[in-house]
């Protein structure tokens, strides 16, 4: 348990750190970008998605390790534990859609009700960026 717990610790500091990067990145430099305001916002929308995906592959990483290296339970059918089987479920996990067709065993639901909630934090602050952009490029091109 305290491994996982490890893991999900870490897994929390990486993640939000990648994100506050990525969203201190786009407000330094969209200012000093030469295109259309509205375009911006495309570069917003497609740098947050990107982040995300990088964070759901790090929490697949170390889920892929814990299931393969630490047997801290399987993921779904013991025999079918893949790097993508984990992509797929955390990306479910991360984004809270939650379909049920993958159910994590012993020590792993720590670490995906981590993911969760993390998802959750960090989907909302993109959110949030990305009003505060539409807000001030938005009018920008009139």
């Amino acid at each position: 348990m305290a491994l996982v717990g490890t893991f999900g610790v870490v897994l929390l500091v990486l993640t939000t750190l990648i994100h506050y990067e990525v969203l201190r990145m786009l407000a330094v430099g969209l200012p000093t970008l030469n295109m259309a305001a509205r375009a911006k916002l495309i570069v917003v929308i497609f740098a947050a998605f990107f982040a995300h995906v990088a964070e759901i592959f790090l929490y697949a990483v170390a889920f892929y390790v814990l299931v393969l290296y630490f047997d801290a339970g399987p993921l779904g059918q013991a025999s079918s534990s893949s790097l993508t089987l984990c992509m797929y479920f955390l990306g479910e996990t991360y984004t809270s859609i939650g379909y049920g067709d993958i159910v994590p065993k012993g020590e792993l639901r720590l670490l995906a009700g981590m993911e969760g909630l993390n998802g959750l934090l960090l989907i909302g602050w993109s959110a949030s960026y990305i009003y505060i952009a539409m807000e001030r490029f938005w009018s920008d091109d009139g």
